[in-house]
């Protein structure tokens, strides 16, 4: 076995994407999410995932910020994005254009990323390393999904949820390759 390098990596990854191709529509909604690394994170996870869209609202750091820059890795140029302070209104928009919210959130209602039958068209919203999404975004989720902890942490980073999550979109119903 040997580490596939250069032109051959970028066939193997090309012939991948023709093979299996994806048929879902994933946009990302980054509310007052504070981190630059996480925001960084998110731009290369939807590059990744060829994520339709990021939104940063809130308090959210958007480029050009060094720090989101070094961790995307230029990707930030690639996925296209866009900032909003107030969410709610884009959320509503997204609704009306057929996008299931979905907050990546633990709440009285949330199932396991898993166990959840997402839509060709789903929203997925994240919110402050500390706070989470905000109750008034709450109310307008269709749905939320978590993570399981097995160990004593309560959570994982907000990137690393959305990697997760975003990769079990892609493949749920996808024949396997």
């Amino acid at each position: 076995m040997r580490q596939l390098r250069g032109t051959e990596l970028k066939r193997f990854l090309r012939g991948y994407r023709k093979t299996y191709p994806t048929e879902r529509h994933i946009v990302l909604l980054l509310q007052s999410v504070e981190y630059p690394v996480n925001v960084g994170s998110t731009f290369r996870i939807a590059d990744a995932c060829d994520v339709e869209e990021v939104i940063l609202t809130g308090i959210t750091p958007t480029p050009p910020h060094p720090t989101i820059s070094k961790v995307a890795r230029g990707k930030e140029q690639r996925v296209r994005w866009h900032y909003v302070k107030n969410p709610q209104e884009l959320v509503t928009s997204l609704k009306e254009d057929g996008y299931t919210i979905c907050a990546l959130e633990i709440t009285d209602q949330s199932v396991p990323y898993y166990a959840f039958d997402y839509p060709d068209k789903v929203c997925l919203v994240v919110g402050h390393e500390d706070h989470g999404v905000t109750r008034q975004t709450l109310a307008l989720c269709d749905a939320a999904v978590f993570v399981p902890m097995y160990g004593k942490g309560r959570s994982l980073n907000v990137h690393v949820c959305l990697g997760v999550v975003c990769y079990h979109i892609l493949h749920s119903g996808a024949p396997e390759g």
